[in-house]
């Protein structure tokens, strides 16, 4: 049955790559609004994370909102499969990229040997990987979780080979992520806004807490690198623009800033980028999950 699945998705993905941009954008948009329909639960936990990170809205809203949402994911998710397969120059007329005069002179010698970017769910996001080949001196590179399906995985990573980007399973291949931060050369870009269970920070995000990866703080800290976020923001059908969020200080008073602090800022940052345009990020995660407290044990241990 897996097997079946897989190579109903390739044929798919395959028969979408060869439509114009704009036709698979509205076919993405069209799936999305029957997904709204169909998919109960995901339109019910998009309803409540809206209703509470915008309690000042009136339930109209929240609905229309979240409706626009889910077709803004069904596009995006179509588009992707699309933007694939398309050459750097062709990115560069659908996606603009503003801020890269923020980012340090890469290559010299007493510049820094790599740079982080926290990104998160924002527009058509598998852009960032797509997008930062035209980035001179660097080698993009990010983090992922590979799907338990094994053949669905393998139709990912072949979406994604094309952008140049580097990817590293994060369960499995830390040590190979290490070994190429070590060596420099590295625009490393990491999702930044979803839960992340007991081991996260947890800091304020749209006015409730919420377990936030340190990921990216943790990662500029210990090499050395300046520290960014980048928002993908949806512009019109088919067409996005990333921008590249002002530097994030990882120093002050000449000594490192703590991890909590820099989780904070990239907090913010993305928040500020939900409030200028909430149909653009993934309100289909949870991303407040209450914590997990772990039982108390005896000395013995026993429970």
């Amino acid at each position: 049955m897996e097997k079946l699945i897989a190579f109903l998705v390739h044929g798919a993905v395959l028969a979408i790559q060869q439509l114009p941009l704009k036709w698979v954008a509205r076919l993405g948009r069209a799936g999305g609004a029957i997904a709204w329909y169909l998919d109960a639960r995901h339109r019910r936990v998009m309803l409540e994370n809206m209703r509470l990170a915008f309690p000042e809205w009136d339930p109209a809203k929240v609905r229309e909102t979240a409706r626009e949402n889910m077709k803004r994911i069904g596009e995006n998710y179509a588009c992707a499969v699309k933007t694939a397969v398309m050459d750097p120059e062709e990115l560069l007329q659908i996606c603009d990229v503003v801020g890269t005069e923020k980012f340090p002179e890469f290559g010299k010698e007493d510049g820094p040997k790599n740079c982080v970017v926290a990104i998160g769910h924002f527009g058509n996001f598998e852009l960032y990987a797509q997008i930062v080949r035209n980035i001179e001196e660097m080698q993009g590179a990010t983090t992922y979780r590979g799907l338990k399906q094994p053949g669905l995985n393998a139709i990912m990573q072949m979406l994604r080979q094309k952008s140049g980007c580097l990817f590293f399973e994060r369960r499995s291949e830390a040590e190979q992520l290490r070994s190429a931060l070590n060596e420099g050369g590295i625009l490393l870009g990491l999702l930044s806004d979803q839960h992340a269970g007991n081991s996260g920070v947890w800091s304020p995000f749209l006015g409730r807490n919420c377990s936030t990866t340190p990921a990216a703080a943790i990662l500029a800290l210990r090499y050395e690198a300046p520290l960014f976020t980048a928002i993908c923001y949806r512009t019109s059908l088919g067409r996005w623009t990333i921008e590249l969020g002002d530097e994030i200080q990882t120093q002050e008073n000449g000594k490192p800033r703590s991890v909590e602090a820099l989780v904070g800022d990239i907090n913010r940052a993305l928040e500020a980028a939900v409030i200028r345009d909430p149909a653009n990020w993934f309100w289909v995660h949870n991303r407040w999950k209450p914590r997990k407290l772990k039982p108390n044990r005896s000395p013995s241990g026993a429970a």
